[in-house]
């Protein structure tokens, strides 16, 4: 169209040749002098909606709509379409699972399977599935990768089948990195080249991952966010997603990082500072004089947790930082040239001065951070290191809630000896674990644990045998800066030997611990901890026995693990005594920035990289090794327990039916704030007695090969059994925790699966009740899957997290939440009742008002609550029942 070509200019690059791209800057002469001032995030949305013009799903009103933003301006529905996709195995086998079912309706159609086909590229890195089992042994990477293959064999031979037949979607085996930080030392480009000679064209990097941690993409200066693996498959397939127009938030950053404080300690900070302010769903921007002071290794921990801060990125400017770290990290000079230039010439290259227009401003100078963790069940719990012991001493006889376990007075003594290795109090630490991208990707923080760890060996100090500790980073790359250094010895004298490339503790898989402990704190029923340089410690999720889960650097976890325990002091008492008999305090090891400095030119060397990445195709020969699979469409076996057609689409060859009003509705679970998405749909052990457990006993899957449920998500038949299955998830319909509710009128007490199949059988439609930000954390879509399976047609909440809201309403189930200050508890809502929505069948549109009418024993209540359905597709989607039949309507109807 005219007015799309009226803005291409080409840009030339060093070597001479040429690019076009969509010039943002000639917007100013249309009259759009006010882009010049867009937060640097804007601007790229801005640049794809130009772009992407021709486009069904574009139009120029949604160009002007975002180029008269106005920072507290009126919102409406805008498209974004991602330039690629990143997936892990845990989310990213059930999209594949979907995509082959798609293409088995098509194929029942009567249509060519391959209609079903990613339109954009797809990378899929599996990083999910490696479990601790072996830790503080020389052998044990190894260990851990062989039986990581024996337990997931099946699955990799299906994943290995999708990468035959679809064209765009690369598998990156296992043992090679997490997805995060390989997506910044390898697939991040900030900015895309696609075409040759005169359709050449400049634009840039974009994604959207199924990962709740896709933001860390947002330190380089790379637009992407998490989302639900229905959602990326429909972007995959052409379809845009649906985002309202952003409010922005910046933090204005000043000063510089304090000696003795590291980038962990900033990110912690920044969790608990917007988490106080608000920003769910907001963009996030940092700028300010003190991003001078930050390398982009720095800025990684602070975008990697925006889902903690609730924000839907955490982002960060193309500046010099950027540059530098793609040229440490071996990009060519001639992707460097192309990045500097584009983004100086888009506006969108930090110069140090910038000073944009924002939603809200918020201010933290870096000067006042100090040393950090977050727990001991939310990230977002911060906690001065000088307070830790006080506060675990606090918690631990508070009454259970977002931080109490509710000791008594007269249990605060139990203990139990482990004869050599010492005594296990409340406030043992039995997980050590350097683990996850967030922190493993800076060479800082690893340096620093390294130095640290050597200090420690040559004063004679010695981790206490009740603790399990483990080291497992985000990329090969650690390995060979730590081994150049000399570092990763001492480490390994500590148990810190390298288990795993993957996220091992930080999801769940931190393996098993030594059965004496395991014993003892079943025994003694104590308070125990984990310690993780990770960035989730949600309640069941690190490991069953550690009910306190704290976050904190590198350099602290291998500290703690000296120390032992939580509940000591610190910075006040010793770590331990040296062969001398002399104490040796924490402020003795802890590495200086000198002592970093020095050896950081190792870490910075672009060879290490290049070499690391040169061959990733025959880098696992054990993955190469597996049987491969032919044909467009896959041959289901009804016998597996790892892979099973889903139903999602079993009726989408037939016209939607229009959704009606909810009748005679009754309450599966009622639940309090904070209920995660691991809360609802556990990625971590299946318990042998539970619904899941007892699926898999009887086709004939004994305990040791159950695997997790993380691993199972490619079988619907195990997942919906594992909806609501957290063992410290509380039902307030139930006295104990874990998966349970009552069968109503009766009240019998059961496991939330077998009521819901109860009422299913009955034809009871079921709803939700729950408190404020349901469905906060991983951007797991089977949370809501399973929600649907169970026949969940709608959730009442008070407020919910960003992601969950979106996939609940692309799984049909309706997202409503409370108005004008109500709660269930203000309602005198027991869960007993019978519920109505009436509204629906007249017709949804976003934020309509829902009658709700609630019949008990005491009489009836009708409330009003606000329908969660934010955008118009999104009305079109639960019109369809679901994005994957509205999805498969319209490839079929081409």
């Amino acid at each position: 169209m005219e007015w799309e070509k009226s803005i291409k200019r080409v840009l030339t690059l060093r070597d001479g040749s040429q690019v076009g791209y969509y010039a943002l800057p000639a917007l100013a002469a249309a009259g759009y002098e006010q882009v010049a001032r867009f937060p640097f995030c804007l601007k790229v949305v801005l640049e794809q909606l130009i772009r992407m013009q021709g486009h069904p799903a574009f139009s120029k009103e949604h160009v002007e709509s975002l180029a008269n933003w106005q920072p507290n301006g009126a919102r409406c529905e805008l498209p974004y379409m991602p330039a690629r996709v990143l997936l892990q195995d845990f989310t990213g086998v059930p999209c594949v699972v979907d995509l082959a079912a798609l293409r088995s309706a098509a194929e029942r159609a009567g249509r060519d399977p391959n209609v079903i086909e990613p339109s954009i590229p797809v990378d899929l890195i599996v990083d999910h599935s490696v479990q601790l089992d072996s830790c503080g042994c020389s052998d044990a990477l190894d260990l851990n990768l062989e039986l990581e293959f024996k337990r997931n064999r099946e699955r990799y031979t299906f994943l290995r089948w999708g990468q035959n037949a679809f064209n765009t979607l690369h598998v990156l085996p296992p043992g090679l990195g997490i997805c995060h930080q390989i997506n910044m030392e390898l697939l991040g480009t900030c900015v895309t080249r696609k075409g040759e000679g005169a359709e050449a064209l400049a634009y840039p990097d974009t994604l959207v991952g199924t990962d709740s941690h896709t933001p860390m993409i947002n330190s380089m200066g790379i637009v992407g966010w998490g989302v639900g693996g229905i959602e990326a498959e429909a972007a995959m397939l052409g379809q845009p997603i649906p985002i309202l127009t952003p409010i922005v938030t910046g933090v204005r950053l000043t000063g510089e990082i304090p000696a003795g404080v590291t980038p962990t300690d900033v990110a912690l900070t920044i969790v608990h500072m917007l988490r106080e302010h608000g920003v769910v769903g907001h963009f996030v921007e940092f700028f300010g004089s003190g991003l001078d002071s930050l390398s982009l290794a720095d800025r990684a921990p602070l975008s990697n947790m925006a889902p903690e801060y609730g924000a839907t990125m955490g982002y960060f400017p193309v500046d010099q930082a950027t540059l530098d770290y793609l040229r440490m990290t071996g990009r060519s000079e001639e992707q460097i040239d192309l990045v500097e230039r584009y983004c100086k010439a888009q506006g969108l290259f930090r110069t140090g001065d910038d000073e944009n227009l924002y939603s809200h401003v918020l201010e933290l100078d870096l000067g006042t951070v100090e040393s950090s963790v977050a727990g001991p069940k939310r990230p977002q719990d911060r906690v001065a290191v000088r307070d830790l012991h006080h506060s675990f001493s606090q918690d631990l006889v508070k009454s259970p809630d977002e931080r109490g376990f509710g000791i008594s007075e007269q249990d605060l003594a139990r203990e139990a000896s482990l004869g050599a290795k010492g005594v296990l109090q409340h406030g043992s630490i039995i997980i050590a674990s350097i683990t996850s991208c967030t922190n493993t990707s800076n060479p800082t923080l690893l340096l620093g644990a390294g130095i640290l760890a050597k200090k420690a060996v040559e004063r004679g100090l010695t981790v206490p045998g009740w603790v399990k500790t483990s080291f497992a980073p985000g990329s090969q790359v650690a390995e060979d800066y730590l081994q150049k250094s000399g570092l990763l010895p001492f480490m390994e004298k500590l148990g810190f030997n390298i288990a795993a490339y993957g996220c091992a503790t930080c999801i769940g898989n931190s393996g098993p611990v030594a059965e004496d402990v395991d014993a003892a704190v079943r025994e003694q029923d104590l308070v125990v901890a984990a310690v993780l340089s990770g960035n989730r410690n949600f309640e069941g999720r690190i490991h069953p026995l550690t009910q306190a889960n704290y976050l904190c650097s590198p350099p602290l976890v291998v500290a703690l693990a000296l120390a032992g325990r939580v509940d000591r002091n610190l910075t006040g008492e010793p770590l331990g005594m040296d062969e001398g008999g002399k104490p040796v305090m924490l402020a003795d090891i802890w590495p200086t920035a000198e002592e970093i400095s020095a050896y950081m030119s190792l870490a910075a060397d672009p060879e290490l990289y290049k070499s690391r990445y040169a061959n990733l195709d025959t880098a696992v020969p054990v993955w190469n090794a597996l049987p491969s699979g032919d044909g467009d469409v896959y041959t289901w076996d009804p016998e597996s327990t790892y892979i099973q057609e889903p139903p999602w689409v079993a009726d989408a060859l037939s016209n939607p039916t229009e959704p009606g009003d909810i009748t005679g509705a009754r309450v599966l679970g009622y639940f309090g704030d904070f209920v995660t998405t691991d809360h609802i749909s556990p990625a971590g052990a299946i318990k042998a007695d539970s619904p899941a457990g007892l699926y898999l006993q009887e086709h004939g899957v004994g305990l040791a090969q159950f695997n997790s449920y993380g691993s199972r998500r490619g079988n619907h038949e195990v997942m919906l059994r594992g909806t609501f299955a957290n063992i410290r998830l509380r039902n307030k319909l139930v006295s104990q925790t874990g998966g349970y509710t009552r069968l109503w009128p009766d009240g019998e007490e059961m496991s939330i699966y077998d009521a819901a199949m109860r009422y299913a059988d009955a034809g009871t439609p079921l709803v939700v009740l729950a408190g404020k930000m349901y469905g906060a954390g991983s951007s797991r879509d089977w949370a809501a899957k399973g929600t649907s399976l169970l026949g969940v047609r709608a959730v009442i909440a008070e407020s919910y997290e960003r992601i969950h809201r979106s996939n609940l309403v692309e799984m049909g189930v309706l997202p409503l939440e409370f108005v004008d200050g109500q709660t269930a508890e203000i309602l005198g809502l027991t869960g007993e009742e019978i519920f109505s929505i009436q509204g629906i069948s007249a017709g949804l549109e976003p934020a309509k008002r829902l009658q709700v009418e609630v019949r008990g024993e005491k009489g009836a209540v009708t409330f009003e609550a606000l329908c969660r359905i934010d955008s118009p597709i999104e009305v079109d989607y639960y019109r369809h029942g679901g994005i994957l039949p509205y999805v498969l309507r319209e490839a079929l109807a081409q």
